[in-house]
């Protein structure tokens, strides 16, 4: 699946939704081979909840379109729950959802096969959202979109190195191993046992070797 939604703090609510309507309706208009994978999300509608703005907008398809509402009162097809970084990172960074599901940064919930036909539609449309803003809003604001977008990815992945660099720092000073160390020995523990099974088999060969004495020995003295 492709980038989805441009939820960025900077912009507020309503705005983000006249202009990811416009965005959308201006991508699947120009785009014929689009219209089965539309028609399919028809009548289907996804609330879409920004975490730490506690921003909430739904994405719905009516009659070949897309729009998108700040509010809404029916029932929703699919929940997606992700921050604006989160978001930023799917639309700017283009990070593969599915990737972001698996790292519980995105987190998704409700009819599974909406799901796989709203994953269809928008790996189709294939689109980009800083080259569609600057088309459909110019470039001044579509740059200071995407600048900041950029920022706010960058400064997360900055956050997560250093959480996991001062995590290897402190096993380090607890005399912990880390993933490297951890690897050094997983590597001595499958050479160690590798060795162990063949001196198994070594002392397995051995006792087949004395029963086989043993069993000669009383045979002769059975015939003495």
């Amino acid at each position: 699946m492709s980038v989805m939604f441009l939820p960025l703090r900077l912009i507020p609510v309503p705005v983000q939704c006249v202009v990811m309507t416009t965005v959308l309706g201006l991508v699947f208009s120009r785009d014929a081979s689009l219209k089965p994978y539309l028609r399919d999300m028809e009548g289907k509608v996804f609330r879409i909840h920004v975490r730490d703005t506690d921003t909430i907008m739904f994405l719905g398809f009516t009659r070949g379109k897309a729009w998108v509402h700040s509010t809404y009162d029916g029932m929703v097809d699919v929940r997606l729950n992700a921050t604006t970084a989160g978001f930023a990172r799917m639309c700017f960074g283009h990070e593969d959802p599915d990737d972001l599901v698996f790292q519980q940064v995105l987190k998704l919930s409700g009819d599974s096969d909406a799901m796989l036909r709203f994953k269809k539609l928008f790996a189709a449309a294939d689109l980009d959202w800083e080259r569609e803003l600057r088309a459909s809003f110019g470039d001044f604001f579509g740059s200071r979109v995407a600048r900041a977008a950029h920022a706010l990815v960058a400064a997360e992945q900055k956050v997560a190195d250093g959480s996991r660099q001062a995590v290897s720092n402190s096993l380090r000073e607890m005399n912990m191993p880390d993933a490297e160390r951890l690897q050094a020995w997983q590597a001595g523990v499958e050479h160690l046992s590798h060795q162990i099974s063949r001196c198994k088999g070594r002392v397995t060969r051995v006792e087949h070797t004395l029963k086989h004495l043993q069993e000669h020995a009383a045979a002769a003295q059975q015939s003495q």
